[in-house]
């Protein structure tokens, strides 16, 4: 299941509605993403403010740790059969949007609601690299949005039937990302930021799903060349 393409949909939702909730009620930034962060931290080094700068560089921080962290997991738990390792993640980003929930809006604050949204998102592109067989994330949809041009190319290029079927995940998970989105932006105005508990919400959906196994001890390598063990 954690492969399936309904899981990358699910978590496709929760990408999209978190990237609105930091937007609309944590000071106009996208969290799950960390170029634009890295912009503004050498803009404001170049106009010599490193002062400013730190504050770019802490959900920078927060976005590599969560790399390290889901890594970890992976490596520790991989062979559980309690919990699937990557349900631990999961449950890992319920907890962390859970507590954000309780933190007031602030310039002080978001600092590090939105490191944490940022360490939450990381551990979500970590732990789901391969999604009905393709490399995708869900949290941003430049890479996806590339491979999905790509795949239309292949499509129409060389009459190639998986191509097609292959842009239309992309095309699909990005969809269903701006789709969050919109819910993101229409709850977060609603409920301000207990917003966050609503995208735990999606999240403990994807936690549940992956106690449905479809899972096969077989390997499958994607067309883009990288394993991706079903079982794992």
């Amino acid at each position: 299941m954690s492969g399936s393409f309904l899981m990358g949909a699910v978590l496709a939702l929760a990408g999209g509605f978190l990237d609105a909730y930091t937007y609309v009620c944590r000071g106009g930034v996208f969290a799950t993403a960390e170029t634009g962060n890295m912009v503004l931290l050498g803009l404001r080094l170049a106009s010599g403010e490193p002062k400013e700068a730190i504050r770019y560089i802490i959900p920078i921080c927060g976005f590599a740790c969560g790399v390290l962290v889901s890594a970890a997991v992976r490596k520790k738990f991989k062979e559980s059969r309690a919990l699937h390792w990557r349900q631990m993640t999961v449950a890992m980003e319920i907890a962390v949007l859970a507590a954000i929930s309780f933190v007031p809006s602030s310039p002080e604050n978001n600092i590090y609601t939105n490191a944490l949204v940022a360490f939450a998102a990381s551990l979500q592109v970590q732990s789901f690299r391969v999604i009905s067989g393709v490399p995708l994330t869900t949290t941003m949809c430049t890479g996806n949005l590339r491979y999905a041009a790509e795949s239309l190319f292949r499509a129409a290029s060389e009459k190639n039937r998986a191509a097609l079927l292959n842009a239309a995940k992309y095309l699909a998970i990005i969809a269903l990302f701006i789709t969050g989105a919109v819910c993101g932006a229409a709850v977060t105005r609603a409920a301000g930021i207990r917003a966050a508990l609503a995208a735990a919400g999606i999240l403990l959906a994807a936690f549940l799903m992956m106690f449905i196994d479809l899972r096969k001890n077989t390997k499958q390598k994607t067309e883009y060349g990288e394993d991706e063990e079903k079982a794992d």
